[in-house]
């Protein structure tokens, strides 16, 4: 099996509920330091939906199987070149010793 190439920084963002004054919210905020994964598109798209054109690209982001890596929850969003990715799977890649995860996102393109 040949080695991604980690070409991509990324960084990892979680929600955390906050009170505007009127209502509890999500706030995204960085989660982590940025981390490097390699990138590959699977597919793109688009949908029509009431008048609406909506376009979006599923991608696979595989990073390093780290401490910080496994605590990673499709709760969780990934930033790569200013476009924000959810995260809709992770599963362990690299052989036995599964040494990469690879997260599976989806991300809208017409934004």
């Amino acid at each position: 099996m040949r080695a991604p190439r980690f070409d991509r920084r990324i960084q990892i963002q979680r929600a955390t509920p906050a009170d505007d004054g009127f209502a509890s919210v999500e706030v995204w905020a960085d989660h982590g330091a940025p981390i490097w994964a390699a990138r590959a598109d699977l597919s793109d798209g688009e949908r029509w939906s009431a008048g609406e054109v909506a376009a979006s690209v599923t991608t696979r982001f595989t990073l390093h199987r780290t401490a910080f890596a496994r605590g990673l929850t499709p709760k969780d969003r990934l930033l790569c070149e200013g476009r924000t990715f959810e995260i809709s799977g992770i599963k362990e890649s690299g052989g036995a010793g599964g040494r990469f995860l690879e997260l599976t996102c989806s991300a809208r393109t017409d934004r």
